[in-house]
């Protein structure tokens, strides 16, 4: 979807207080942030809003407090740290509504930026209250929308807001916006899609949804293991979900009726135990004994699916192809990540991946920073790739 306001819509808002909805859920020890990735993502949207002249008031949640003021669950150590980051002062106020946030509101320079307390310790957030929502819209001119990774859920902060003021995606918001729709919105054809992780019964209904969006939809991981025992491979003590075999061949109907052709493992890396540089063997798929365990795709099957790829010109990819966590278990899913992102970078390719073990997977493959575009979503990208409306994102249409 392309049909959504963006910051640069907004005109002048000399003046003006920017309601910002970002994403600082951000991993801490000791009181101390372990990772400000999601910090740094909010920069380009701040400097965005003053450079345009507004006030930017930031609002997040922080863990689950569930509507209780719960104080180790506050955002009040995040300011400094966004401070530093973004090399502007960032004040912070111990609430997120009411009329000491509106003084602090006002009592900032022009351009300033305020950090309020965490949404979360009111329970109207996550019910979308509309009372919970007027009160906090009362402190700003416009609403801006940056917390892609909040955007299924319909919370006041994600949807509430926009019932009451104008609405506008941020920049990561609109950068992942803008890669989704290139990915599956209306994507550049030939589209593969790889599919990866343990099980299908998480991942049906984003199967369901594939099929019918895709040229080739490429299964790895745990996931092959029931598509290749519903096709009669005996996949010996292989992580397998046996009882949705019928599900398996449904989606194989349903992906034929389609146009849709699925790519399964045709070479397998079998061990007799689940461990880290556990002996091992490559075998065909008529070749797994009763008391060994399919760990990775096999080398043949990187080759046929760097073939799909060079027929390609788009790819989504979610999940790993085998046990990236431990070697040599790894190597089809780094040899494929590989094999994506330098044709990324030649230009061959649009390569969008999400979901946090794929993440995990690309970097441990060194090839994220290849990607066309990654998404650190998790929820939100899942749901999206299912084929389900985000409520963050609606809120958000012209």
């Amino acid at each position: 979807m392309t049909d959504f306001n963006r910051i640069d819509d907004a005109g002048d808002l000399t003046g003006k207080v920017a309601l910002t909805r970002v994403d600082f859920n951000v991993p801490m020890a000791d009181g101390k942030i372990t990772d400000d990735t999601r910090l740094v993502a909010a920069v380009e949207t701040v400097n965005a809003l003053r450079n345009k002249g507004a006030k930017v008031v930031l609002l997040a949640h922080f863990g689950r407090p569930k509507g209780e003021k719960v104080p180790e669950m506050s955002l009040a150590p995040v300011a400094p740290a966004f401070a530093k980051v973004i090399g502007h002062p960032v004040s912070f106020f111990e609430d997120c509504k009411g009329e000491g946030a509106k003084a602090a509101i006002e009592a900032l320079e022009e351009t300033g930026i305020i950090l309020l307390e965490n949404t979360r310790y009111y329970k109207g957030e996550e019910k979308n209250d509309p009372e919970l929502a007027k009160e906090i819209a009362a402190l700003g001119d416009l609403f801006v929308s940056d917390a892609f990774s909040a955007a299924h859920r319909a919370h006041v902060t994600t949807v509430g807001l926009a019932q009451f003021l104008p609405a506008y995606a941020g920049k990561s918001m609109e950068r992942e916006l803008d890669a989704l729709n290139a990915a599956l919105g209306t994507p550049k054809r030939p589209v593969v899609a790889v599919v990866g992780g343990a099980k299908v019964s998480s991942k049906i209904d984003l199967l369901k949804n594939l099929v019918s969006k895709v040229d080739y939809l490429v299964i790895g991981g745990g996931m092959a293991n029931t598509f290749l025992a519903a096709d009669g491979v005996d996949v010996g003590k292989s992580l397998c979900e046996h009882d949705l075999a019928d599900t398996a061949k449904q989606i194989d109907a349903n992906a034929k009726a389609a146009g849709c052709e699925i790519v399964l493992p045709v070479d397998l890396v079998c061990t007799k135990e689940f461990a880290a540089n556990a002996p091992n063997r490559t075998c065909g798929l008529d070749d797994v004994a009763a008391d060994e365990m399919i760990l990775d795709a096999g080398p043949a099957t990187v080759t046929r699916l760097e073939s799909v790829m060079d027929e390609a010109n788009t790819l989504i990819w979610n999940g790993p192809l085998g046990a990236f966590e431990m070697e040599p278990f790894d190597a089809a899913t780094v040899a494929a990540a590989k094999a994506a992102g330098k044709r990324a970078k030649e230009g061959s390719l649009i390569a969008v991946a999400g979901g946090g073990d794929t993440v995990a997977a690309l970097n441990h493959a060194g090839a994220a920073g290849d990607f066309t575009f990654i998404s650190t979503a998790g929820g939100a990208f899942l749901e999206w790739m299912e084929g389900k409306a985000l409520p963050g994102v609606e809120a958000l249409k012209k």
